[in-house]
């Protein structure tokens, strides 16, 4: 049943705002496009509470990844709430960006500098603009999500579906400058040979190599090993966008696993717990050309972001967060790949284990993707093929979920059989498009 509310809000949103939201990840049509409650009213732990106060478990984006240490965390909003009652700007500078930075340069074992800005894709503006300062070159090489500036978007001047693979399929964009066309090439993940054949096209000519460490597969072949080597007899950037990895497997980021280290790497996402606050840490002489560019922001300079980071990193090694979702996330895999075999559905499950994804191994995967949102919400959850994992979800929600989701999978199943899949709203898109 359609949620009158839900649809009048929506409908307001797309009139006043264009998309309807800030952020293509959390449209409804990304997930059940009549059913998925597009706003909320509040968050705690792992729950939240759609604008008629229905309650949800939330097993899916947990704000697209922010928060690991779940919604509106007790100890975390007690530290910015003292920070607001003392003031969040002002003329001078706060303290706490000098102990963030501190406490990020202590986790690795280079020696270090910082700059902060407060989203993902700012960070990776803010560290490929150091590297072409550092080097004097313009080309960059890019394998994986970077977000949503001109720099990263060029890559598709060259071919419509350049970034296809790498979580942007079929992306649109208008408004990026054609003269950019030629200063980024896409490489693929896990193929030494594809990064190679970018790699000495461009050689002369590429200030930097920006990358995730980890998204869907781990790397196989020293392929990270071998990237590092290029650039490092190069004089090339090595950059880690570990905006979405940092802290999930690790205390720090993915690299520190594979003992892999960049020149620069960017943490994003759950360092904050939810408050807005990125991090670019990079070895000292790259890090020192920020001063021979302009990167400047009024509410860089903000006192919440800082503040929330602090207590967020505390709280994470005080009960070691990272090794609590990992653990988690690898139930949840187990448990999945049980289910699916059991109901003989051919499905491909992978990602980090703190943030497992599953993908149906057909052309129908959209189709019983939005299928499994919608009896999901039927039954209280915000539910799709991928979990972003946080400390809030305790082993007694999280076999619930595995109960619930059984039910759904075996009903699915009957429906594939008898070739009847009924859905309230139309199937969930899988990339962007427009809405109306």
């Amino acid at each position: 049943m359609v949620n009158k509310k839900f649809n009048y809000l929506w409908t307001e949103a797309k009139k006043l705002i264009p998309g309807g939201n800030m952020l293509l990840s959390k449209r409804p049509e990304m997930f059940s496009p009549k059913m998925w409650p597009a706003h909320f009213s509040k968050s705690k732990g792992c729950y939240v509470w759609d604008i008629n106060n229905k309650k949800y478990i939330d097993v899916s984006l947990m704000g697209v990844g922010t928060n690991i240490l779940g919604y509106s965390n007790r100890l975390v909003d007690k530290k910015v709430s003292n920070a607001i009652k003392k003031g969040t700007m002002s003329t001078l500078n706060c303290p706490e960006e000098v102990e963030l930075a501190k406490t990020l340069v202590k986790i690795h074992p280079w020696d270090g500098m910082v700059k902060f800005s407060r989203t993902g894709g700012e960070a990776s503006a803010i560290a490929i603009r150091i590297a072409r300062a550092h080097t004097k070159k313009d080309i960059v090489l890019a394998c994986g999500y970077h977000g949503w500036h001109d720099w990263y978007l060029a890559s598709n001047l060259r071919g419509k579906k350049n970034l296809n693979k790498h979580l942007l399929n079929n992306t649109l964009f208008k408004g990026v400058p054609k003269n950019l066309k030629k200063t980024i090439s896409m490489f693929e993940y896990n193929n030494y040979e594809s990064f190679k054949k970018e790699f000495y096209k461009n050689k002369k000519n590429i200030s930097a190599v920006i990358m995730e460490v980890s998204r869907n597969f781990p790397p196989e072949n020293n392929f990270l090993k071998k990237i590092k080597r290029l650039c490092y007899l190069n004089n090339i950037v090595l950059i880690f966008d570990e905006c979405t990895s940092g802290f999930r497997e690790t205390f720090g980021g993915l690299h520190l696993k594979y003992k892999v280290n960049p020149d620069i790497v960017l943490y994003g996402k759950a360092i904050g717990n939810g408050y807005p606050i990125t991090a670019i840490v990079g070895k000292r002489k790259i890090m020192q050309k920020a001063q021979d560019t302009f990167i400047s922001s009024t509410f860089w300079t903000d006192r919440i972001g800082p503040t929330a980071a602090l207590e967020t990193l505390k709280q994470m090694k005080k009960v070691s967060s990272w090794k609590i979702i990992t653990n988690k996330g690898r139930f949840i895999k187990k448990e999945w790949n049980n289910i699916f075999k059991r109901y003989d559905l051919d499905v491909i499950i992978s990602g980090l284990d703190a943030l497992p994804i599953f993908r149906f191994n057909n052309k129908f995967h959209l189709k019983y993707k939005t299928f499994i949102t919608e009896q999901m919400l039927k039954k209280g959850y915000l539910a799709t093929n991928s979990i972003y994992l946080s400390t809030a979800h305790t082993d007694k929600i999280l076999k619930r979920y595995l109960n619930d989701f059984e039910k759904v999978i075996k009903k699915l199943k009957q429906s594939i059989s008898n070739r009847k899949i009924k859905l309230s709203g139309s199937v969930c898109h899988s990339e962007m498009k427009r809405v109306n």
